[in-house]
């Protein structure tokens, strides 16, 4: 498994995690933005007056109306990303990170409204007789680039797994474990047979679900950051001052947190925030297809309102909560998961200002450290060798002990190169206290706050609806590439294998699937960003024909 994950992380760092990849989905934003005039600032009045109905024409082609397929969009980002996304960006980059979250957003909106209005003008009728679209058909249609359109479906079907189905579902059964005691695999089991009931009923149905629980589940999710803000009143300008006061200096460390670069924030804010809003991953344009309209540029403005209520208002409102809860940088008993585990060779300690910058420049890969490979020696529990020091979550790990089930173990457990072997550890978890991540931490954040500990229900109950209809989204993201690819016939066995890894990732490594999700959008966006870029002018024409057409008709 440790293996596994470096191999994902070394290829995650090269392809989805390296800065060449967020500089280009930051630039790509930045010059539409510029391009076509900042139209995430002049066309926002239009996209609300679009989602109102005023527009709305039930003879045009099409399944769903501009409404509905924003809340299908929206089900497929508002997610993970939003708790257990801005929890990580914030454990790896700091503060500072959220602020990058934010300016992603805030081009991605332009680059949504882009990417939509392209793919929605070529769109076609399937042999379902639903209308199918996304950026693999104006890759066909347009660019006369067939190999790169099915690269992107196959990319597509990749990210349906990466983002929309492990990544979401590992989250909800890890939250209703640490918050109800609930089995994994029983989570997993029920959800993925309501799973299935729903995306049976195809496009339709997903949507009547998502235009329900989506309004529903982001005003629940609102006010119980509001409780944890209004408790915290006094930290909330200070995390302001947080997320905006360091961006070009990077975080200091701070409590349990051992810092972090102005690099490591920008990498991890923006990657974090592509994969909150997925702008530019080509995802939302497949939602947006199936809307009943003629006009690309409509949907386009309909779509640039996603990345502003998934990441500039639901992600920061989460980060004011973690911040403010002061959750981020304090350590708390947890099970360390193996892949956030290192066992390092010799005694640091965190008390020592030469240690810290040591173990911190580790944990940033600037500097090598000796890392422990021989047995460890475990008596009751606890692990006696001295000269080692254990890391979990990016911090000094504390009070580490070892059971077997419920009673303390003694033996022996080997380690190569810092890593514990996994055939040492069955029927064993190594304990104690270390910063947390991911939802975990998200959960302690909202304990915080005016309901206490029954605050640690918010986010289980939360990531549920989240999660749950990301999963039911990307069904359908999914299955419209495989009807691309191979027809509709095919989508029963697409939807079987996404059913079944839907299951099975309830009860996997959290590590191991956030690493692969990192992978699989970058798959995604890659081709269709160069086809964005090469087809600016187009877009530009669009936009100028669409106000033409509106002035003539006033």
């Amino acid at each position: 498994m440790h293996k596994l994950n470096d191999i994902l992380s070394t290829i995650d760092a090269h392809f989805g995690g390296a800065q060449w990849f967020v500089l280009l989905l930051i630039g790509t934003g930045l010059f539409f933005t510029v391009y076509l005039k900042f139209p995430q600032i002049r066309f926002f009045r239009q996209a609300l007056r679009i989602i109102s109905g005023k527009y709305d024409d039930k003879n045009h082609q099409g399944d769903t109306s501009h409404f509905q397929a924003l809340s299908t969009a929206l089900s497929g980002t508002i997610g993970t990303g939003n708790i257990a996304g801005v929890a990580l960006a914030i454990h790896l980059g700091g503060p500072s990170a959220i602020f990058w979250m934010l300016l992603t957003a805030f081009v991605g909106m332009t680059t949504k409204m882009v990417e939509v209005t392209l793919s929605h003008k070529y769109r076609e009728k399937a042999g379902d007789g639903t209308m199918a679209g996304g950026p693999m058909y104006y890759m066909k249609n347009r660019l006369k680039l067939p190999w790169m359109a099915a690269l992107f479906a196959i990319a597509t079907i990749i990210s349906s797994f990466g983002t929309g189905s492990l990544p979401q579902i590992n989250s909800i059964s890890n939250a209703m474990f640490s918050s109800f005691g609930i089995n994994h695999i029983i989570t997993g089991g029920a959800l993925a047979v309501a799973l299935a009931l729903i995306i049976i009923g195809g496009i339709k149905r997903i949507a009547k679900v998502s235009e329900r629980l989506v309004p529903f589940m982001s005003v629940v999710y609102v006010l119980g950051v509001l409780s944890v803000l209004i408790w915290n009143y006094e930290n909330i300008v200070p995390s302001v001052v947080a997320i905006f006061g360091n961006i070009f200096s990077g975080t200091a460390a701070t409590g349990g947190f051992l810092g972090a670069t102005m690099a490591f924030a920008f990498n991890r804010g923006v990657n974090r925030g592509l994969f909150s809003n997925e702008a530019g991953q080509g995802s939302a344009p497949i939602a947006h297809a199936s809307v009943k309209t003629e006009e690309p540029v409509s949907e386009g403005m309909v779509a640039l309102l996603e990345p502003f209520i998934d990441t500039i208002i639901i992600c920061f409102f989460t980060g004011l909560t973690l911040l403010s809860s002061g959750a981020w940088n304090e350590k708390y008993e947890n099970v360390f998961q193996q892949a956030d585990l290192y066992v390092l060779a010799g005694q640091y300690s965190e008390n020592n200002p030469e240690d810290l910058g040591k173990v911190a420049d580790f944990l940033l890969k600037k500097q090598t450290l000796p890392l422990f490979s021989g047995q460890l020696t475990v008596k009751g529990g606890e692990i006696v060798d001295g000269d080692i020091t254990v890391i979990h979550a990016r911090s000094f790990a504390e009070d580490v002990h070892v059971k077997e089930g419920s009673r303390p173990f003694s033996g022996t457990i080997n380690v190569n190169k810092g890593r514990i072997e996994l055939s040492a550890l069955e029927g064993l978890h190594i304990s104690g206290k270390s910063l947390l991540h991911s939802a975990t931490l998200s959960s302690e954040a909202f304990k915080k706050g005016f309901f206490g500990d029954w605050g640690k229900f918010i986010i289980p109950l939360s990531l549920l609806l989240f999660a749950f209809t990301t999963s039911v989204a990307w069904s359908y993201y999914g299955d419209r590439a495989v009807t691309f690819l191979w027809g509709s016939k095919y989508v029963k066995y697409y939807h079987i294998i996404y059913v079944i890894g839907f299951f099975i990732a309830s009860f996997t490594d959290t590590t191991i699937i956030w690493t692969f999700s990192g992978i699989a959008i970058a798959l995604m966006t890659l081709p269709n960003l160069f086809g964005l870029l090469f087809l600016h002018k187009e877009m530009k024409m669009l936009v100028n024909e669409y106000w033409a057409n509106m002035k003539k008709n006033e």
